[in-house]
């Protein structure tokens, strides 16, 4: 999103593998201990505002800079949908795909077949949109910004996207965008 709004920003990597999200500092801006937070120095009120939650921060940066997320009718209820699909979906789920396929200490044969059939279903709901939708939302949208990491980690869930047609059109599309491919490097490059 930062990189789409073509804004300066500077990052600061939080290693969770070796639990840096449980710091004092890193908990006073997201309690919550995940990442994103952010920290815009020019907040509502013209002070420094921290703000935790992928979904919130888009949010905030969206309405912020009045761009990605239609601001009345029904393009920003469907945008808005297709953000929480994310935050409800794809995101907890392929989540809990990664985790356990890459770092459970053992193999949980249940939880492994629970969250593969509902990945697998979840990418079904996205292909089936995708046959007749461009996008998530009637326009690229934050909706498509928080929901493109995710699959862009299909490999993770397993999943050949061949078996998805309409969901690696969409996913080539938004990863040939200058500024998704430069978001999407900024990790390597810490």
């Amino acid at each position: 999103m930062l990189e789409e709004l073509g804004l300066e920003y500077r990052t600061h990597p939080i290693n969770i593998g070796k639990g840096e999200q449980h710091s004092d500092s890193f908990l006073k801006l997201s309690p919550n201990n995940k990442i994103p937070a952010i920290v815009d120095h020019d907040g509502p009120d013209g002070k420094p505002f921290s703000l935790f939650e992928s979904g919130a921060i888009l949010f905030y940066l969206a309405e912020k800079h009045r761009r990605f997320f239609p601001t009345e009718g029904h393009q920003r209820y469907e945008t808005m949908q297709w953000l929480m699909f994310q935050m409800g979906g794809p995101g907890p789920m392929f989540g809990q795909v990664h985790h356990f396929f890459r770092a459970a200490p053992e193999p949980v044969p249940y939880a492994i077949e629970r969250y593969t059939k509902e990945t697998r279903r979840l990418y079904g709901v996205l292909d089936q949109h995708f046959s007749t939708n461009e996008f998530l939302a009637n326009d690229y949208s934050i909706a498509d910004i928080a929901t493109f990491p995710w699959v862009a980690r299909f490999e993770w869930h397993k999943v050949d996207l061949a078996e998805f047609p309409n969901v690696k059109r969409w996913f080539d599309a938004i990863g040939n965008r200058e500024a998704v491919q430069r978001g999407m490097a900024v990790p390597s490059l810490n």
